[in-house]
């Protein structure tokens, strides 16, 4: 696990959130719910994205199971992060791939479309974030069309080395290029917070302890927040 990611950990989506928001960048999406697995998930991306099973160019080789490439070139403690915007009700993951990655040691899965076998998923414990669940299989329906490359997920371009942390609020990526600016705001901010909270429990007053530092928290030096996309 490289130094990025244990960092990762220590936060949470809403502090990187904030973080990408005072430099002016973009990452998070939000849409994506939990489906199993209790914990939260950090780590470096591996993408593979789906098309319809008719766009799909002619396997050379053995024919290979969507996901299954990206298990493989994954890393221990990865996140993989799945693309199927065909327009098909078909899952792009399901529970053999499920305990595959679990085997293999990965955080989790994001899936920019629909999973199933979710009772699986909460069996293994294993934390899949989708845009919802279906019993619909992918065989004749979608295929792989390609694996660590670049793929969108909500308006968010994301690429394989790139970074997420997910959560109950959602999801937030940043890019391997801006990883460590973004972290270090994020700590600053995540302890500052809890600061706050804990000026709170010594009995000071919500409307002191939340203030005009707090409001003004993520601007900018140039006091401006334009967003620019990742």
């Amino acid at each position: 696990m490289n130094d990025y990611v244990k960092r990762l950990r220590r936060l949470d989506a809403c502090a990187v959130s904030d973080a990408l928001d005072k430099l002016g960048l973009e990452g998070a999406v939000s849409g994506l719910a939990q489906y199993s697995g209790n914990a939260s998930i950090a780590g470096k991306v591996m993408t593979f994205r789906m098309v319809a099973q008719a766009e799909a160019a002619p396997p050379s080789g053995a024919p290979r199971h969507l996901g299954t490439t990206a298990i493989e070139l994954a890393e221990s403690g990865d996140v993989l992060v799945a693309e199927q915007r065909t327009g098909l009700e078909a899952a792009c993951w399901g529970g053999i791939l499920t305990l595959g990655a679990k085997l293999k040691g990965l955080a989790g899965v994001i899936a920019e479309g629909l999973v199933r076998d979710i009772d699986e998923a909460i069996t293994y414990e294993f934390p899949i974030f989708a845009r919802g669940v279906t019993a619909r299989t992918a065989r004749g329906r979608i295929a792989e069309a390609e694996t660590g490359g670049t793929i969108h997920v909500g308006q968010i371009r994301v690429r394989a080395g790139d970074y997420v942390v997910a959560d109950r609020s959602g999801v937030v990526f940043v890019s391997a290029a801006k990883v460590a600016e973004v972290l270090e705001v994020a700590e600053t901010i995540f302890l500052r917070e809890a600061a706050m909270a804990k000026a709170l429990l010594n009995g000071d007053h919500i409307i002191d302890v939340m203030g005009a530092s707090y409001e003004h928290m993520l601007h900018s030096s140039s006091g401006k927040n334009a967003k620019v996309k990742e």
